[in-house]
């Protein structure tokens, strides 16, 4: 699932009904707990809704970071505003 797109992952949620949360219906793109979580504005990155008061902040919980890109590493200075190199 992880390697899936989107488009491949909603294909098969509809080819075999399989039960998803409804705020998906409602413009919500990444589900989380309530805080941190709204739906996304016409335009918006699929993550934009979640921990949408941060700026400049990666959105991503670490599945989705390649090592090639530093995974954990990058996002982890991201988030401190260091320079990863520095």
């Amino acid at each position: 699932l992880a390697e899936w797109t989107k488009d491949e992952v909603w294909d098969y949620v509809r080819e075999n009904d399989v039960p998803y949360h409804p705020l998906y219906d409602q413009g919500y793109t990444s589900i989380g707990c309530a805080p941190c979580t709204r739906a996304i504005r016409s335009g918006e990155a699929d993550r934009a809704g979640r921990w949408w008061w941060e700026t400049n902040a990666p959105k991503e919980c670490g599945i989705h970071c390649a090592i090639e890109t530093g995974g954990f590493e990058h996002e982890l200075h991201a988030i401190l505003g260091e320079d990863a190199d520095g």
